[in-house]
């Protein structure tokens, strides 16, 4: 079987030779593995299942203030900190709980053609998605900021909405220029959960976030193509909403938040995970041979029927021991030796 194969069965709930994997890794812990390796090209021999055409505002650097990242929305991210990936906010675009003056920016089809280009052309037999960042939630606080756009949803709702449906609609613009390639699904990142409930709460995200999400999902679905969301956290009280709107797979499942084996027993009929090696408490404290062994176990319990990709559960961090990056990779990459 293909990539492309694997993981498309997959996510039809059918088990494949192999389970479908892929590893993210954070700028500064993909340096400390290459350096542990001695090879600085050991990303390409990983073996990813999955890439994308990722867009999260294509952030550049200001040449004025080095570290400093001014996003296609005005947003500007300081990377002077520990965080080179994605930075914190500096400053906030919308100060009021108006739009005033500001308008949305204008997609910039030439560049995400060019990389829909170099992607379906690349000769890799693997699922392709195009993908969002930021894509509504965090999109609105990064123009508002957290606190603010938390207390505009009870005190000026209106403005919310009006923030909301202007960021849906600029999506609809990304999500269907992806739509015009043959690719195998779209992707969404979104972070909704703390470790223990909605950072909003059921109520305020069924009012805001669910019928945004729903139109971006059916644009989606409309084409007959796959709908994956990442959120961190625990976001298990809405896992039956976006299953209704039409949710294939969900990515990050972290283990120290949710009852793994009883999660994909629940809702492992019409929902795949991807995800589930813990980048909070597994990768960067346990021995190599420790995240071997929890690796091969999940594979074994969410492996079943299908319905799993195999991944850490987020880009992994740079406080993780690139020995144990190495010990993970090995049972992805020899399932026939440890998946007996």
């Amino acid at each position: 079987m293909t990539k492309r194969e694997r993981v498309r069965q997959a996510l039809l709930h059918r088990e494949t030779d192999i389970i479908p994997y892929e590893i993210s890794l954070t700028q500064q812990e993909h340096k400390k593995v290459a350096e542990y390796l001695g090879d600085d090209s050991f990303y390409e021999k990983v073996g990813n299942h999955i890439e994308s055409v990722y867009y999260d505002g294509f952030p550049a650097e200001d040449p004025n203030r080095p570290g400093f990242f001014r996003d296609d929305f005005g947003v500007v991210w300081n990377r002077t900190g520990p965080d080179k990936d994605i930075g914190v906010i500096d400053g906030f675009v919308l100060d009021q709980p108006s739009m005033g003056d500001y308008k949305m920016p204008q997609v910039n089809e030439g560049i995400l053609h060019e990389m829909y280009e170099r992607m379906m052309n690349n000769g890799r037999d693997t699922f392709k998605m195009g993908a969002i960042g930021f894509s509504m939630f965090e999109r609105a606080w990064s123009l508002r900021g957290m606190e603010n756009l938390l207390m505009d949803m009870i005190l000026h709702p209106g403005f919310v909405d009006e923030l909301l449906d202007q960021i849906c609609e600029f999506n609809l613009k990304i999500i269907d220029i992806g739509l015009s390639y043959d690719i195998d699904g779209f992707h969404f990142g979104d972070d909704w959960g703390q470790q223990r409930g909605l950072i909003m709460g059921p109520k305020l995200w069924r009012r805001f976030i669910k019928p945004r999400l729903a139109r971006m999902y059916e644009r989606v679905k409309s084409h007959g193509k796959f709908v994956s969301q990442h959120s961190c956290g625990d976001i298990l009280e809405i896992f039956s909403d976006l299953i209704e709107i039409g949710l294939d797979m969900y990515q990050t499942f972290q283990p120290e938040i949710y009852p793994v084996e009883q999660v994909k027993e629940k809702y492992g009929q019409n929902l795949s995970f991807w995800g589930g090696i813990s980048t909070q408490r597994l990768l960067p404290f346990a021995s190599p041979e420790e995240v071997m062994s929890e690796t091969i176990k999940l594979m074994k319990t969410l492996g079943k029927s299908g319905g799993y990709v195999a991944a850490p559960t987020h880009a992994v961090p740079p406080d993780v021991p690139p020995e144990n990056v190495v010990a993970m990779i090995d049972v992805f990459q020899n399932q026939e030796k440890y998946l007996k």
